[in-house]
């Protein structure tokens, strides 16, 4: 099985979560838009989804799902997104599409986060995966030298801006063993936006595609 059909059959398992009526909370990403596809199939059942980017945003209303802006929605049941890495404490670190800040904010309204990924995205300590921030313009320089000093390589990802108006800084070298306190930490950085460990909010279930199926952890 290849990875990217571990990614399809992961996405099409988190159907078994989406309750019929109801508005699902959708991510970004390859592993999302296999979901995408999935809801495609039981779009009538569906009431429609709140997106956490332009991208998806597109494809589901190419697929004909009805597209919700998420200040018009008290609740969300649930949100499937994907992750560039998963510890076994289901900590994530996600960004790698630039849109981590929606997704952080759609995952924050959701009763059940459900992450979907291929058994390469599972590691023991994240960090291989370069962390991203998102940052205001002005600040890149000022939040750059900040996290030098928090041990980290913080690289310019050129010609990106997020869907928000910013850029992003891919920080390499790091070894977080204490997600959750790295989280906040460079949060408080004065023109970070948020980052992209997905810590304090992580997943409540984990469907990993393997070449023996999809395995789902609760």
């Amino acid at each position: 099985m290849t990875q990217d059909e571990m990614k399809k059959a992961a996405a099409w398992a988190a159907l078994e979560f989406v309750e019929e009526g109801t508005i699902v909370g959708v991510g970004t990403g390859s592993t999302v838009n296999h979901f995408i596809d999935a809801l495609g199939s039981i779009k009538d059942d569906i009431k429609g989804a709140v997106s956490s980017s332009e991208a998806s945003t597109d494809k589901l209303k190419a697929l004909g799902i009805e597209v919700y802006e998420l200040n018009d929605v008290a609740k969300l049941d649930v949100y499937v997104d994907g992750a560039d890495e998963i510890n076994a404490q289901n900590d994530m670190i996600k960004g790698g599409g630039a849109a981590l800040t929606r997704e952080k904010i759609v995952a924050a309204v959701a009763d059940k986060f459900i992450c979907i990924v291929d058994n390469t995205k599972h590691v023991e300590t994240l960090g291989t995966f370069p962390l991203p921030v998102e940052v205001i313009p002005m600040a890149r320089s000022y939040v750059a030298r900040e996290l030098l000093k928090l041990g980290g390589d913080p690289v310019y990802r050129q010609g990106v801006i997020t869907d928000n108006g910013n850029v992003i800084l891919d920080v390499h070298g790091l070894e977080i063993n204490d997600a959750k306190q790295l989280e906040q930490q460079i949060n408080q950085i004065v023109g970070v936006v948020t980052n992209g460990l997905f810590a304090e909010r992580g997943a409540d279930i984990v469907i990993t595609g393997t070449p023996e199926g999809p395995k789902i952890v609760k």
